[in-house]
């Protein structure tokens, strides 16, 4: 598995993208997020657009192991783009519209973490590479109300239990990717 992290438009899916194709196969792109506005479906569309013809989509952020092991045999790579969103919306999924104030972190951020860890079993059964694309949340200031520290602190934990089990993460800034972990053999960097 391959954890590939960074800020928001930094190159992130770019490098994925390009990880992804180097399995010279279809791959399966499991894209997490959910149009909720006119902005957000624009970005769909243009990520869309930029996926090869070939490659398998399968939207939702729910479940996604069962998505990975459902297609194990039948593609070269995954791309799980990205985990931050799911995240985003397993916690609004999980609160609906319960103010900050009254929301129970500590359940939510389990039920995420039960989320990941099948996430997490499924990339190690998985019979390809797994590339997950997540943001880097935790390189500015502290956010001032309650219910953006809380996503910031359970994304940053998340991530790093994500980095842990990886083989390779890599950390893009201004589209330069910075290979952080394991071994770059296909030359990337």
């Amino acid at each position: 598995m391959m954890l590939i992290t960074g800020g928001a438009r930094s190159g992130k899916s770019r490098l994925a993208e390009r990880l992804a194709q180097r399995e010279n196969g279809p791959v399966l792109y499991i894209a997490t997020s959910r149009v909720t506005d006119p902005e957000m479906a624009a970005r769909v569309a243009e990520h869309r657009q930029q996926r090869p013809g070939h490659w398998l989509t399968w939207e939702g952020y729910r479940d996604c192991d069962q998505a990975i092991l459902n297609h194990r045999g039948q593609v070269s790579a995954v791309l799980l783009e990205c985990v931050t969103t799911l995240i985003t919306n397993l916690l609004f999924d999980l609160a609906g519209d319960t103010p900050a104030e009254q929301m129970d972190f500590a359940a939510i951020e389990q039920h995420i973490a039960q989320q990941i860890d099948r996430l997490l079993a499924a990339c190690a059964a998985a019979s390809c590479p797994v590339i997950l694309v997540t943001n880097e949340l935790g390189m500015g200031i502290v956010p001032e109300n309650l219910l953006a520290r809380q996503f910031r602190d359970i994304a940053g934990r998340v991530n790093q239990r994500l980095a842990a089990a990886a083989t390779d993460v890599w950390l893009v800034v201004c589209g330069i990717p910075v290979h952080i972990k394991g071994h770059d053999p296909i030359g990337v960097a």
